[in-house]
């Protein structure tokens, strides 16, 4: 029964809030607290009042020893309720001398004045009970040789007194403590209470939707709760930034990675298509006559070089998001100036109607690169400066060194980008055209392919663009890159 009593009021206590707990963790102290310094205080005030009835009755004695001394007796009684007796002692008996103010039941008197005799003491003081009367403080002292004077005092009066002082002391601690718990607790809710909003915020995550928005609106606010708690605030705080972040991120990625899969099939629906109606014709022999037949084969295996082109770019860029550790190239010592010079060449052989103007330096730039895909991101931005402008548009590339990194910028003077589409420029599958074809723009892989191979190179790539004067910006390290990968791409 008490084991299974203890176990209910354990688990009650559990389920109180922390404020509660500590208030009432706060009101058992400060009633041990108040236990101790009532017990010190009546002790203290015990002690006294004996102290202070001893005096008055050594002072009584000083007077009755000289009447015992004239009389034989003493003559007066000093008090109400005090008795007052001298008593011969002797080896064989205690003998009271009469006439004396003593109870009916002396026995107590004459036990201490034989206790006198038998310790050779100048007074002997000791508490005893009287019948009929109460408690008595009794002292007893020689006032000549074979004489001992007893006198008895009530300690009525120093029972009420502690009396009065455990009634006053348990009142007051009663209220001191009830006053305790009800404004310690109000005090402590307050000071909880950013714990409490806190963990408010922290239901309000719970039941956020994530569907449209990966951003967390709920932040704990500032208040008044202590360096302790605001260190905490702000740790919550900052982990619900970082949460935030991740998720956006997340998100993002999920997005994207819809927008990839959706524009990747899109892209390679019409290859497959065409080169599945070319079967088709096959299988029906409806292309049997030998122009047909080999216009169709043309056909079917530019779909087919098609896709292959389409899904090398979609490796390499796969490769290239799963490079975490190192990045996936084959370095080796370069000149870049040379490399944008064998770039310009096959542009100008391949566009005989685009003006193309290399600017560089006389001195080479040498760094770790890797050349062949270096060589496709020149090629990538001098096709898109092509593509996106009218014939006869110039265009220049221009080779610097700034700030230890090598520069290349490639300018078109075409109509430039809309601003509204330069950010997403280097996104897959977009085309500012926003034509799903590759007759014009290709498939949106050339310039997300370029800047991730930039990146793996440790460099940047950025756009400018304005009306009459769009710019591709090259930045890659002299120190080549991050790492110094050795890894092969292939594609």
């Amino acid at each position: 029964m008490i084991g299974r009593a203890v176990g209910r009021v354990r688990q009650t206590y559990r389920r109180l809030r922390l404020g509660t707990r500590l208030a009432l963790g706060m009101g058992v102290l400060s009633l041990v607290v108040f236990a101790v310094v009532g017990a010190a205080l009546s002790t203290y005030m015990r002690e006294y009042l004996e102290r202070q009835l001893g005096n008055q009755m050594k002072l009584v004695q000083i007077t009755q020893s000289k009447d015992v001394a004239a009389y034989g007796t003493v003559q007066g009684k000093p008090y109400y309720g005090w008795y007052t007796a001298a008593y011969e002692v002797s080896a064989g008996a205690t003998v009271l001398r009469k006439p004396a103010d003593v109870p009916a039941d002396a026995d107590e008197l004459a036990v201490v004045a034989e206790a006198l005799r038998v310790s050779h003491a100048k007074e002997t003081v000791r508490t005893a009970d009287i019948k009929g009367k109460g408690t008595y403080r009794l002292r007893a002292c020689e006032v000549e040789p074979g004489v001992v004077l007893v006198t008895a005092a009530p300690m009525e009066d120093i029972e009420n007194t502690m009396d009065q002082l455990f009634t006053v002391q348990v009142i007051a601690f009663t209220l001191a403590l009830v006053g305790l718990v009800v404004f310690g607790r109000a005090v402590l809710r307050r000071g909880l209470k950013p714990l409490s909003d806190m963990a408010h915020t922290a239901h309000g995550i719970t039941s956020h939707d994530f569907t449209d928005s990966a951003r967390l609106p709920v932040r704990a606010d500032r208040g008044n709760g202590g360096p302790e708690v605001e260190e905490l605030r702000t740790a919550f705080n900052t982990m619900l930034e970082h949460i935030d972040d991740s998720l956006a991120v997340r998100t993002e990625a999920e997005q994207r990675l819809r927008r990839f899969v959706a524009d990747a099939s899109h892209e390679l629906r019409t290859p497959l298509m065409s080169v599945r109606g070319y079967a088709d014709l096959f299988q029906y022999a409806a292309a049997n006559e030998p122009g047909e037949r080999d216009k169709h084969l043309a056909r079917l295996r530019a779909e087919a070089a098609r896709m292959g082109v389409l899904l090398d770019d979609l490796l390499l860029l796969a490769r290239l998001d799963a490079a975490e550790v190192e990045a996936p190239l084959r370095l080796e010592d370069a000149d870049l100036v040379e490399l944008v010079h064998q770039a310009a060449d096959g542009f100008r052989a391949g566009r005989p109607d685009r003006p193309l103007t290399v600017t560089a330096g006389p001195d080479p730039v040498r760094m770790r690169l890797d050349l062949l895909r270096i060589r496709q991101v020149l090629d990538n931005l001098l096709t898109n400066a092509a593509v996106h402008t009218p014939a006869g548009t110039k265009v220049t590339v221009e080779v610097t060194v700034s700030a230890g990194a090598a520069v290349v910028r490639v300018t078109d003077a075409g109509p430039g980008i809309p601003a509204d589409d330069q950010e997403r420029v280097f996104d897959r599958f977009y085309r500012v055209d926003k034509a799903r074809t590759r007759d014009r723009g290709g498939s949106g892989l050339g310039l997300a392919v370029a800047r991730s191979l930039v990146r793996a190179h440790g460099g940047t790539i950025e756009l400018t663009s304005r009306p009459g004067s769009t710019a591709f910006t090259m930045r890659i390290p002299l120190t080549g890159a991050d790492g110094g990968a050795t890894a092969d791409v292939q594609g």
